[in-house]
């Protein structure tokens, strides 16, 4: 794993497990449509040049503006997704996603940077701030974030155990435990989940929930996205398409014997199964009706089921609802 020394922007790798780093923080982020740093980009020295490239200065800014703040939270390392990784080598970035649930849940603070919402001139928590009118209004531009319809972002939100929220000013705007209310009501995600309540206590159905209206700009992302909040590994291969998905839920019941992946309500998009042979969804589209109060009945991964046949046996009555 790399890290980028915040004072003086120098990557450095560090073996071993998670345990052994040195404290650090972690950004969230969407990508900017007009470049971000990359690993070359530090290795060439950009980061130090007084006049970048037209093309990299939003994500030069950004960059930047993570480290300052890592500073003054007393961390001298951060780690920054497009800068850290060598996306070059298929090896490095194949271990890199198949590990980076584990790597926000070992951040000291993960910082959720929204580069769509203003602070309007706040000096602080939009929420209970004096200026009520510019409070709003953050909080409108809060609520249709595309940070909240990425799929990487669903993970950077739930595997840190502090997430604090940002406007492209860098002012913060709460974090995950004041703005829980909120956050619960835009991304429809339990509240017990954003309070660090274990991820096995929650059904696979419940997960591809909260992961429905989200989307990816490859579509094996869509499932690669969600490896580390199914706590599964499983090789990268770009290229082959929807197919990812699929690999994804069937590891998912190999690994947990957890059925209700099974149980989406409404169809895949053309309101059929994958094929005439298979009970899995198409993508997580699929799972966008699910009752939350319904899939609180499901009998938790914890009672593994030998076969697909008895697991619908056990869900009869609640299968029956769709």
């Amino acid at each position: 794993m790399r890290l980028l020394n915040t004072h003086t922007l120098i990557l450095t790798s560090f073996t071993g497990s998670t345990d052994s780093l040195p404290p650090f923080a972690i950004l969230s982020h969407t990508w900017a449509p007009d470049g971000e740093i990359t690993l070359q980009d530090v290795q060439a020295g950009l980061l130090h040049d007084a006049q970048p490239p037209e093309a990299k200065k939003s994500g030069l800014a950004k960059l930047h503006g993570c480290c300052h703040r890592a500073r003054l939270d007393g961390y001298a390392w951060a780690w920054i997704d497009t800068c850290c990784i060598d996306k070059a080598s298929s090896a490095e970035l194949s271990e890199a996603i198949n590990s980076m649930f584990s790597w926000y849940q070992a951040a000291g603070v993960c910082y959720a940077y929204l580069a769509d919402v203003s602070d309007h001139g706040l000096t602080g928590p939009f929420l209970g701030s004096s200026g009520a009118g510019a409070g709003a209004a953050a909080v409108a531009e809060f609520r249709a974030s595309r940070w909240f319809t990425r799929g990487w972002t669903l993970q950077e939100l739930i595997a840190p155990e502090r997430v604090e929220f940002f406007s492209r000013e860098w002012t913060e705007l709460g974090t995950k435990r004041s703005l829980e209310e909120l956050v619960c009501e835009v991304t429809g995600i339990e509240l017990r989940a954003l309070r660090e309540a274990a991820l096995s206590k929650f059904p696979a159905a419940a997960k591809m929930r909260w992961a429905s209206g989200r989307q990816t700009t490859r579509e094996e992302d869509v499932a690669y996205c969600l490896l580390g909040l199914f706590n599964v590994n499983m090789p990268l291969l770009y290229g082959e398409g929807a197919r990812a998905f699929q690999r994804l839920q069937e590891e998912i019941v190999r690994n947990d014997g957890d059925f209700t992946i099974l149980a989406w309500p409404g169809g895949n998009d053309d309101g059929r199964s994958t094929s005439a042979v298979s009970a899995l969804a198409e993508s997580p589209r699929a799972f966008a009706g699910s009752s939350a109060i319904l899939l609180g009945q499901l009998i938790p991964p914890s009672r593994p089921f030998p076969s697909i046949s008895s697991y619908i046996f056990a869900h009869k009555d609640y299968l029956r609802l769709y």
